[in-house]
């Protein structure tokens, strides 16, 4: 099943970069594109992890540069029977989190300073969990390439309306190519949202709770990190949007591509699953606040620079 959604989203986004490259250049144009299109997606297939942490400027770590942290992913990595992923942290304010790769023996996983600074280590690990969640049940391809390719489509189109009136001679195409920028980057979103299904978090935010035993944890940074994600500006997900559906939880540019659940109701699936888990009771369940305090970093169980 995940193989055939990967490769319907990526005929989709085939083809609507074949009708950008027809509607800016003719019939040549969606050659052009076509051709563009196929050596996209193969290079995508292999490199998007790639693209995507570069893209975030994320350093890689190891038990030597961040001990805690790495050892920590590794004991997880280990309870969720799954290869052991490399490590990286991005130095961002903003607490987020996310997994890449093409599949499990070529996995990533990254989290923000602002993360590792806010949440104790059991949030972390929650968190995390919750990551590589995403990476047993084989999201990470599929949610990587549509990060990339859609925010291609998008500078694609953009590219389009910028040179509009490059043409005088063309007003017709002119104004084909000002509706296509117009209407292309919600259309990618809308791909998105079909490819990237809400229940995937759902089904990540279950497969965390187990690999970490806790799901009161990650339903506690859940209601920590949202709020702080949406109100810190996050600069990869202003420059790309489509960038936003990787996070554990939506960032402010988020809106047009979420394909979040609300976090409410994740936390209060969280605490069903634990009531399934037999977790003891919270006296009080975690609340998401868009108010939440500013993180203090000294409260931090995990030294984001491994010391």
């Amino acid at each position: 099943m995940s193989g055939m959604k990967t490769t319907m989203l990526l005929a989709a986004l085939t083809a609507l970069f074949m009708a950008l490259g027809y509607t800016l250049g003719g019939s040549g144009g969606a050659v052009i594109a076509l051709l563009a299109a196929a050596g996209m997606n193969l290079f995508t297939f292999w490199n998007a992890d790639k693209i995507v942490l570069r893209m975030h400027d994320a350093r890689e770590v190891d038990a030597g540069s961040a001990p805690d942290f790495y050892n920590l992913v590794r004991e997880l990595a280990q309870r969720a029977g799954l290869p052991m992923p490399r490590v990286y942290i991005i130095d961002q304010d903003a607490p987020n989190a996310f997994a890449t790769g093409r599949n499990p023996e070529n996995a990533a996983v990254a989290a923000t300073t602002g993360l590792l600074s806010m949440l104790s280590r059991e949030e972390v690990a929650g968190v995390m969990a919750h990551e590589l969640g995403h990476v047993k049940n084989r999201d990470t391809l599929i949610m990587t390439m549509v990060a990339t390719i859609a925010g291609a489509i998008s500078m694609l189109a953009n590219f389009g309306l910028f040179f509009r009136g490059s043409n005088e001679e063309n007003g017709h195409g002119n104004i084909l190519a000002s509706l296509a920028a117009v209407i292309v980057a919600p259309f990618a979103a809308m791909i998105v949202q079909m490819a990237i299904s809400r229940t995937r978090e759902f089904g990540a935010d279950r497969a965390g709770a187990e690999i970490s035993g806790n799901p009161h944890a990650l339903a506690s940074a859940l209601a920590k990190i949202s709020g702080r994600a949406e109100m810190i500006p996050n600069p990869v997900a202003e420059r790309n949007p489509a960038a936003a559906q990787l996070y554990i939880v939506p960032t402010h540019v988020s809106e047009l591509f979420s394909t979040h659940p609300a976090t409410e109701k994740r936390i209060a699936a969280l605490q069903d699953i634990a009531q399934e888990m037999g977790a003891p009771a919270l006296t009080a369940a975690p609340r998401a606040s868009a108010l939440s305090p500013a993180p203090r970093r000294r409260r931090s169980a995990l030294d984001p620079h491994g010391r």
